[in-house]
């Protein structure tokens, strides 16, 4: 009797394909379950040294990745907080993407919009359609 080729505990080989196979499920799920939302990364155009920030960022891309909104009740956080100093929104969302797609769409796969390796920088913004809000 052959043994499935995808679940080949103890064999070297099994665990690679093991690991596509769920990677490559994920990928379904999200697709199927999930929605596009736009990357826009942030590009400096002149960073005040002092503070670390720049005035005057462009944001000149808008990459269509697909997700998952982790957070099925909408989107969570701490709201808005009235302090002295004025009002705060602490709005959060968790969105779920796959590394290999996010890595053809974004990272090395059409040439690198990343300022840092394999992750979005801070600043960096999505959009979501959707809802037609922006998150940072």
């Amino acid at each position: 009797m052959a043994t499935n080729f995808y679940f080949q505990s103890g064999v070297p080989g099994g665990r690679n394909s093991e690991q596509r196979l769920v990677e490559d499920l994920i990928t379904e799920a999200i697709k199927i379950y999930g929605f596009d939302l736009y990357y826009i990364p942030r590009v400096h155009v002149n960073t005040d040294e002092l503070f670390g920030d720049d005035g005057l960022a462009q944001y000149n891309n808008a990459i269509p990745v697909e997700a998952y909104l982790e957070n099925i009740d909408g989107f969570g956080g701490d709201g808005e907080l009235m302090s002295k100093f004025g009002i705060e929104i602490r709005d959060s969302a968790t969105f779920i993407m796959v590394r290999s797609r996010w890595d053809e769409a974004v990272g090395t796969g059409r040439g690198s919009y990343l300022q840092l390796p394999n992750r979005p920088a801070e600043g960096d913004l999505l959009y979501l359609p959707m809802t037609k809000s922006y998150f940072e």
